[in-house]
């Protein structure tokens, strides 16, 4: 009963986020932004992909999470889009340079 209880205040270790397919990747200022939203209890939260490819050919990429939720995927993806364009205009390729 008491794990029923804290796992109910805390979130269940089994509770994992489910990532939806990924969708078309959007090209924005030389960046391909690709939503690619997790499903937690039935509502999508903002994530995915931001890639670039680096001038040895080889793709750079940063993994974009933001904490909103929202009940659609459309929905989800446009505001993807939408808050990794306003970080690509803020950061450019240092987001590169923070994950190494």
């Amino acid at each position: 009963m008491l794990k029923k209880l804290f796992s109910g205040l805390f979130g269940s270790g089994d509770e994992t986020p489910k990532n939806a397919p990924a969708a078309e990747s959007v090209e924005y200022k030389g960046y391909q932004i690709i939503s690619e939203p997790a499903d937690q209890s039935g509502q999508c939260r903002v994530s995915g992909w931001i890639r670039k490819p680096g001038a040895d050919g080889e793709m750079l990429e940063h993994r974009f999470e933001r904490s909103d939720l929202v009940p659609g995927r459309e929905a989800c993806d446009q505001l993807m889009v939408s808050k990794a364009q306003r970080y690509i205009d803020q950061v450019g390729d240092e987001m590169f340079k923070l994950r190494s």
